[in-house]
């Protein structure tokens, strides 16, 4: 790993960004692959089931990008995609409720599905899931006296999305499991009904990206940061060490035993610049971003893991170039 005097950096000024050049990307810089696999490395923070926090170190923001977009819009999952309406009494109209439905997502994990052919009028076991939804909401016969709840009153009065019921199709129910299938959250609100109000519906779930629809987009977010760096370049103590600990995010300076400030863990600092309102403390800090040091956040929907998203990316990213590779080879 390069020193750290030796780490591209961009220094934030009071009132501009310095030392970066005209596109902040170091596009000028001649790609090396030794080079590259000397200096990149990834390192995994922190990790769930849903979300993930993790370092691409020694990259050019090209790739960073471009892992970004294809996590957001490239990478596929299932959705509810056709809403077969036989009786809606509600009072949602049909095509909100299809909406709210569609956006509901699914644990299906879409590795395990096909494509659903564009010409295609029928789906099969290999490439669509289809879900019935049946409720009809009614007076609660038990209810008990002097009471207005909601609950008391009526069964059925508000409409989850554990209501959605799988309807297997060929051999499905031998390979899958209903609970592997169905909606990630039990618990989605779909609709409030009252007596008299009926839902009647045939779901049909295929497998699509999220470029071209938002609810085919296995992440909730997927963003990114550079690393920033902190130095202090002169003793800071007494009240000033109180100001400027004031000025950053909690945890990025802290105070010793002396009161004397240090930089605890510049990471998570907002780069806000609030230090550069007070002119006794603004000489003592430098503030820059390492601009190969890319903080990666990774949420996902519920699908499949932030892990397994973001290979699926780099999966999709090395089977773009190869096609690119074969397009030009073929000249």
């Amino acid at each position: 790993m390069p020193k750290l005097e030796e780490k591209p950096k961009v220094l934030l000024e009071e009132f501009r960004v310095k030392n970066a050049p005209d596109d902040y990307g170091m596009a000028d810089e001649k790609w090396s692959f030794k080079k590259f696999s000397k200096n990149f490395r990834i390192v995994i923070v922190r990790m769930d089931s849903s979300e993930m926090e993790f370092d691409l170190i020694g990259i050019q923001p090209a790739f960073s990008n471009a892992f970004r977009r294809l996590m957001l819009s490239e990478v596929p999952s299932m959705a509810i995609e056709k809403v077969m309406i036989k009786n809606n009494t509600s009072i949602i109209q049909d095509e909100v409720l299809a909406h709210r439905l569609g956006l509901i997502p699914l644990k299906a994990d879409p590795r395990l599905f096909e494509y659903r052919p564009e010409d295609a009028t029928e789906g099969t076991e290999f490439d669509t899931l289809e879900f019935s939804l049946k409720i009809k909401c009614t007076m609660n016969k038990s209810q008990p006296k002097d009471s207005f709840r909601t609950e008391d009153l009526y069964e059925n009065h508000s409409v989850y999305s554990s209501a959605i019921k799988w309807q297997p199709i060929g051999n499905q129910a031998s390979v899958h499991k209903e609970a592997d299938i169905g909606p990630v959250h039990s618990d989605i609100l779909i609709s409030k009904m009252r007596p008299g109000h009926e839902l009647d519906l045939h779901l049909v779930a295929v497998k699509g990206i999220g470029k071209d629809h938002a609810k085919f987009s296995p992440v909730a977010t997927a963003s990114y940061r550079l690393l920033p760096e902190i130095t202090l370049t002169r003793e800071v103590k007494g009240n000033e060490a109180t100001l400027l600990q004031s000025c950053f995010s909690p945890g990025v300076i802290g105070l010793d035993t002396d009161g004397k400030a240090y930089v605890r863990n510049a990471r998570y600092d907002s780069c806000s610049r609030n230090v550069y309102r007070y002119d006794a403390i603004k000489d003592a800090v430098i503030l820059s971003r390492i601009r190969d040091h890319f903080i990666f956040n990774v949420e996902s929907v519920g699908a499949m893991t932030p892990n397994i998203i973001f290979v699926e990316a780099v999966k999709i990213l090395r089977d773009k170039c190869k096609s690119l590779l074969d397009e030009l080879n073929s000249f």
